[in-house]
């Protein structure tokens, strides 16, 4: 069993390439993460420990514009489900996991609705719902920093891009301390306790990572959550399941609900004591659900 993390940039288009990190075990079962946003490749030490417990080959990217990924403005959710086929045809898959934690969820959706051929089950982990979709209020529960942002979007969209830039200088210069300050509306108790040590560590290196090229690819990121994410929910038809916690000020729990009523047949955890950052550590129920499906 391999613990080795390896790094590699794959083609996904004539223009474009991203950039890939797996770990785990490297010649294990393939399972590919959608990391949160703002986004990095890096995978968390205890991701990568179950992983290699469990025979799984571990992978995340960075999404365009982030890290060591060429940017792809206007890119929307769906588009994201034909980088992983490219990188799947890269490394010779024919089946793969696939999961998506926070801003990461979409992008698992898109590759349940489009790349099912491909992908034998997905897991959304506190993931994002669309805006703007009936029976879903979107900002009830959430924290002031994210309902202020996305108003502004809507609002004045060239006052939006001023203010990510200012965040993108605000986030590149955090410890781990300013970091949790900066996210204070944000943080029920439960995922304030969790957001330190290694926690803290690995999120304050995976952003300034994912950021060093710019703020370019979190504000892309974060346009094509707030747009037509290009798919519907309706075609996802492989195993689907959500993880959503109710104490969740980032992404709200109804996010969870109402994604999980609007997925065909899909199956919902929603937990009562958990936040957005608690349900870091209960990947490897995800892993152990996916590993159900191969």
């Amino acid at each position: 069993m391999s613990t080795v993390v390896e790094t590699k940039n794959i083609p996904v288009s004539s223009d474009r390439e991203v950039c890939l990190e797996s770990g785990g075990d490297l010649s294990g079962v393939p399972v590919l993460v959608h990391n949160g946003s703002p986004n990095s490749r890096h995978l968390y030490g205890p991701w990568l420990a179950d992983a290699g417990r469990k025979g799984i080959r571990l992978m995340s990217y960075d999404r365009p514009g982030y890290g060591q990924s060429t940017t792809y403005p206007d890119h929307t959710v769906a588009s994201g489900a034909d980088d992983v086929r490219a990188i799947a045809e890269s490394l010779g898959l024919s089946r793969l996991g696939v999961w998506g934690i926070s801003g990461g969820g979409p992008y698992a959706l898109a590759c349940g609705a489009l790349l099912g051929d491909l992908v034998v089950g997905v897991g959304a982990v506190a993931s994002l719902a669309p805006y703007g979709q009936i029976g879903l209020d979107y900002f009830q529960g959430m924290g002031e920093r994210n309902v202020e942002d996305i108003e502004l979007f809507f609002a004045d969209r060239e006052a939006a891009r001023r203010k990510g830039h200012e965040d993108w200088q605000e986030f590149m210069a955090a410890s781990p301390e300013q970091l949790a300050e900066g996210l204070k509306s944000l943080l029920c108790p439960a995922d304030a306790q969790m957001l330190t040590g290694d926690l803290a560590d690995w999120l304050v290196q995976s952003i300034h990572d994912g950021l060093a090229p710019g703020d370019q690819g979190w504000w892309d990121d974060g346009v094509s959550h707030l747009t037509d994410w290009g798919f519907q929910l309706s075609a996802i038809a492989i195993p689907t399941k959500v993880w959503h916690g109710r104490q969740d000020r980032f992404v709200p729990v109804q996010h969870g609900e109402w994604l999980a009523a609007n997925i065909p047949d899909s199956e919902a955890e929603i937990s009562d004591g958990d936040g957005h950052l608690t349900l870091i550590d209960r990947i490897g129920e995800v892993h152990d659900w996916l590993l159900g499906h191969f």
